[in-house]
């Protein structure tokens, strides 16, 4: 379909526009219009992000700090609403699940693939460059993956999350029939010991401070899971691996006494993998332990190449995403969204801003 013959949007949007902390208001914006190579998307759902309650708690991220309203949100699923010129692989009405970086493509880190380290990246959401807790939204249209019949809104937003778990476990080198660790059942923890379990692991083991995350985790994927609060975590899991610790060790909670934790409960000559995001933007590990241990420690940016594989996990049935997504939002009431995911109240596991089926 050509750009000429694509339906027209309307002039303005509602949009969620973070002002400072905790302060979340709409407003009524221009709808974008797509360039060359681009593609206008009507937003259909929208994951809350850790990232994202960061911004909102924090007022920023290290040096991402919000100094101008923003609207955030980058977890997210579309229907292709317009074709910018240039753009035949696509096409108008398409579901898609969308990469929300926008690489340079020529820098160093990009030719030697791992765009997830452009030093130039664009990222939704992420100051200055506004998100999709909106209507719509222009995107490269080689950022779009078309969603195969019967995978919904939700699992598309979903993928986002998963990609970063995907890539976590790349990075630990996992191997089939090794242990792993994850600490933190929050939506990525729970996906990095999803995708672990794809992988091969044979016990996977999970610390979460939340009870009802707690319960969620065991049902959902967990051998074992431990309450950081009241018990030595790891001396619980060098106990169920017989005093050896695990292969792979993750820590995916972002708290203060999690990474030491981690390297704790991991073997000599095991793996680290540092995935969750402190709140002080500083961590913690006493030198010695890791050291003596001999670990490989990696750390996780975003994730690379994913979107493809997460799409064909999900639709295999190897990583069932649906069970996450366990509120449901809409603009209007998107504070209360980020309030709820914040204060981890009703049991919530991963809230979502639904804004078209």
């Amino acid at each position: 379909m050509s750009p000429s013959s694509n339906p027209h949007p309307p002039e303005t949007m509602s949009a969620a526009l973070l002002h400072g902390i905790r302060d979340i208001r709409l407003a009524s914006v221009p709808v974008p219009h797509p360039g060359p190579g681009e593609v206008l998307l009507k937003i259909a759902s929208v994951g809350v992000c850790g990232s994202d309650v960061h911004y909102y708690l924090e007022g920023g991220i290290g040096d991402a700090i919000v100094k101008e309203p923003i609207i955030m949100g980058h977890e997210f699923s579309a229907t292709i609403a317009a074709l910018g010129a240039g753009v035949e692989h696509l096409e108008v009405g398409q579901l898609v699940a969308v990469e929300p970086a926008i690489n340079c493509g020529h820098c160093e880190m990009c030719l030697t693939g791992h765009p997830n380290l452009c030093p130039h990246v664009r990222f939704c959401g992420t100051p200055p460059i506004d998100g999709v807790f909106t209507e719509y939204a222009v995107m490269i249209a080689e950022n779009c993956f078309p969603l195969p019949a019967g995978m919904s809104s939700v699992a598309g937003a979903l993928l986002e999350p998963l990609g970063v778990a995907i890539h976590t476990i790349d990075l630990s080198h996992l191997k089939v029939g090794q242990t792993v660790a994850v600490l933190g059942a929050g939506p990525v923890g729970l996906l990095v010991a999803a995708v672990a379990r794809a992988a091969g692991a044979s016990a996977i083991y999970m610390t979460e401070p939340v009870a009802e995350r707690r319960a969620f985790a065991r049902s959902y994927i967990a051998d074992e899971v431990f309450d950081p609060t009241e018990e030595d975590v790891a001396a619980k899991v060098l106990a169920a691996t017989q005093g050896r610790g695990v292969d792979v060790s993750i820590e995916a909670a972002g708290a203060m006494d999690s990474p030491e934790q981690a390297a704790e409960m991991v073997r000599l000559g095991g793996t680290l993998v540092l995935c969750g995001i402190p709140v002080d933007d500083s961590l913690t590990l006493t030198a010695s332990l890791i050291r003596r241990k001999g670990l490989t420690i990696k750390m996780v940016r975003r994730m690379k190449h994913v979107y493809p594989r997460a799409i064909r996990l999900v639709a295999r049935g190897m990583v069932d995403v649906a069970p996450l997504a366990s509120h449901f939002f809409t603009l209007d009431n998107i504070q209360e969204a980020f309030e709820m995911v914040a204060g981890y109240q009703d049991g919530i596991i991963k809230a979502v801003v639904q804004l078209a089926p």
